[in-house]
């Protein structure tokens, strides 16, 4: 049905209205001979308006007389009746004619990459990895090899577990998946030690097999070897096994944070000035003068590209720039605020890099002041399991 309906748009249709008594009976017969009428609308038990085809306006003037319905001629339309209107307008056509020219070899080129699935991996990375394998916009569809792309980024990166590709209109959708990065795993039936991931004191070290080469008090480094990959037997000699067990250790992490007593901060006012400019491909046509009103500002710019359909991106984009006004204001603290703004800074952060606070065994906190500033380390002594196994390599 829609198809037919596209179809007499080409061929071109016109709109009726159909008045009289019969009006059931004149669609009726309209359906038994198969005349297709459309966005039909009732205004009255006696009147009616409808679309019909051309072709089909010439058959219906017998089922007129049939029903004694009155057909009048609304509205014309499709492209006969525009082109008609248009025929003495050649400029107007020529245009036409190079912008239809135009889309159509701009549909041979990407001019929009999507990037879809990746959390931990920046965007811009990505893309900057595709266009090192052959991926960028501006580039010529029939170029580009998607597989080829594919296995590269398969094997040039570790943090993806899948990739693809798929290509529709000017438009690259690229999904991906990335990969739950984990130690090496050494299979049970290979050689190895178990070793220090970082530095601290030794508090606990049980070893299920191997031999422990540490003892509870001992300060070690990252990479000493803690449970060693051998077992010493009266008999048997040495012989080489997969360590397993469990080394705890006290570690530390360290943060430190300045404040000054006098400290200067921009807050935002509620003045803002937009400016806009438009970027063809790589060529940026700027609609403004490039020094903002302000003195001081902030700014965040938003990138819009166009495109006629959902996939049939166009290389022309669209970019806002926003500044927001800033006001300077200073503010005076004592001493003992900036100590507590200091320590809760410091902690802040600490707190992002530890998982398990329930580990944290001590806090130690040091002070340096001088005339201008506060300068607080807040260390964290934590308990943590610190091996990991590596594998002997003879």
């Amino acid at each position: 049905m829609h198809i037919k309906i596209i179809l007499n748009y080409i061929l071109g249709f016109v709109r009726i209205s159909v008045e009289g008594y019969f009006v059931e009976r004149f669609i009726n017969l309209c359906v038994s001979k198969k005349i297709l009428l459309w966005k039909t609308k009732r205004e009255k038990s006696t009147l009616l308006k409808a679309n019909i085809s051309i072709n089909d306006f010439r058959k219906i003037s017998d089922i007129a007389k049939q029903t004694k319905c009155r057909v009048k001629l609304e509205e014309k339309k499709g492209l006969p009746f525009i082109f008609n209107k248009y025929k003495k307008r050649k400029i107007f056509f020529i245009l036409l004619f190079i912008m239809m020219l135009g889309v159509i070899s701009l549909s041979n080129f990407v001019w929009n990459i999507q990037i879809e699935g990746n959390n931990k991996i920046p965007t811009e990375e990505l893309l900057q990895t595709l266009r090192e394998e052959g991926l960028d916009i501006g580039k010529l569809k029939g170029n580009i090899d998607t597989k080829e792309i594919i296995n590269k980024m398969r094997l040039d990166r570790n943090d993806l577990a899948w990739i693809g590709i798929e290509i529709k209109g000017t438009n690259a959708i690229v999904r991906v998946v990335e990969a739950d990065l984990k130690p090496e795993i050494i299979p049970e039936d290979e050689y190895c030690n178990i070793v220090a991931t970082k530095p601290g004191i030794i508090v606990k070290v049980n070893a299920a097999n191997g031999t422990p080469v540490v003892k509870e008090g001992d300060v070690i480094k990252e990479g000493t070897i803690l449970v060693a990959g051998w077992l010493e037997g009266k008999y048997t000699g040495t012989r080489y096994v997969h360590a397993n067990g469990e080394v705890k250790a006290k570690v530390w992490y360290s943060q430190t944070e300045k404040v000054p007593l006098k400290e200067v901060k921009n807050t935002r006012t509620e003045k803002t000035e937009n400016k806009y400019s438009v970027k063809l491909n790589n060529f940026q046509i700027n609609f403004y003068k490039t020094l903002s009103k302000f003195e001081k500002y902030d700014t965040i710019m938003e990138n819009e590209k166009i495109k006629l359909f959902s996939d049939f991106y166009l290389p022309i984009e669209i970019i806002k720039t926003t500044n927001y006004e800033l006001q300077e204001t200073e503010e005076v603290h004592t001493k003992e605020e900036a100590k507590s703004i200091a320590i809760q800074r410091a902690k802040d952060t600490l707190n992002e890099q530890i998982e398990d606070k329930e580990n944290i065994i001590n806090t130690y906190i040091n002070y340096k002041e001088d005339e201008n500033q506060i300068e607080a380390q807040v260390i964290y002594e934590v308990l943590e399991e610190i091996g990991t196994k590596e594998k002997i390599v003879f």
